[in-house]
């Protein structure tokens, strides 16, 4: 793949994504940080956040969870609730656990290139992740696990409402939609799934922290990101 070279402003950006991942492109059109995310009158946005806390509080209080036992803080989500786009990692980690926010340390700045690659601020949409509490020695949750908390996803899915969920993973691919597949079958399709009568669309690929372990699959979620960048342009979504 050719290399697109930026100007003088950009060339550090491309210099320190080129360090973890060659075959990203960044667009030469700059990005706007003053967007203004689309409009939702103030009841709307009360009723969010107040089904938000009281989803928050419904997972802080679920008894006999050996995720839950052993986690320091419950890693909720962050973002703009008004989004049209929600991205679902897999589990945080001891640096969410720190901060307790979404997507932090090396995952979280692979992350953010990769939305800044097709043009997407992280601030500007909503992310979660498929567990909310951190797995004991990081390991991967098992199947029992990933279906009790799926019942919460699929909850916050409803109450965010976006046009487009991105799934990093395969545990947040088993939550949503079920399937024990390999994710490498399975990502950079769209795919379809209706939560209380509503149909979302959905798009499945590597999560930043499986990319930093196997940097040779960049390149499908390259792929699978120009598909995510092509399907806003289609529907027209703003931030």
């Amino acid at each position: 793949m050719t290399k697109k070279f930026l100007d003088q402003n950009m060339s550090y950006r491309e210099e320190l994504l080129n360090s973890i991942e060659p075959n990203f492109i960044f667009s030469d059109k700059p990005l706007n940080r003053f967007r203004i995310p689309k409009t939702e009158n103030n009841q709307n946005k009360l009723d969010k956040n107040t089904k938000i806390l009281e989803l928050k509080k419904h997972i802080n209080s679920i008894q006999n969870c050996n995720l839950k036992d052993n986690a320091k803080k419950l890693i909720f989500g962050d973002g703009n609730i008004s989004s049209p786009i929600m991205i679902v990692g897999e589990a945080p980690g001891v640096e969410e656990e720190k901060t307790e926010k979404t997507f932090q340390g090396e995952s979280g700045t692979l992350l953010e290139k990769m939305l800044k690659a097709i043009n997407i601020e992280k601030n500007s949409i909503y992310s979660t992740y498929a567990i909310n509490f951190r797995p004991p020695e990081d390991r991967k949750p098992t199947s029992r696990e990933i279906k009790r908390y799926s019942v919460f996803l699929k909850e916050h899915i409803s109450i965010i409402d976006p046009q487009i969920i991105i799934l990093f993973g395969s545990t947040a691919m088993e939550a949503v939609i079920s399937s024990n597949e390999r994710i490498s079958n399975e990502r950079g399709k769209w795919k379809e799934i209706i939560l209380n009568n509503k149909t979302y669309l959905l798009m499945i690929t590597f999560s930043p922290s499986y990319l930093i372990r196997f940097p040779e699959n960049k390149k499908f979620s390259w792929e699978d990101l120009k598909k995510i960048r092509q399907k806003i342009l289609e529907l027209k979504i703003k931030f």
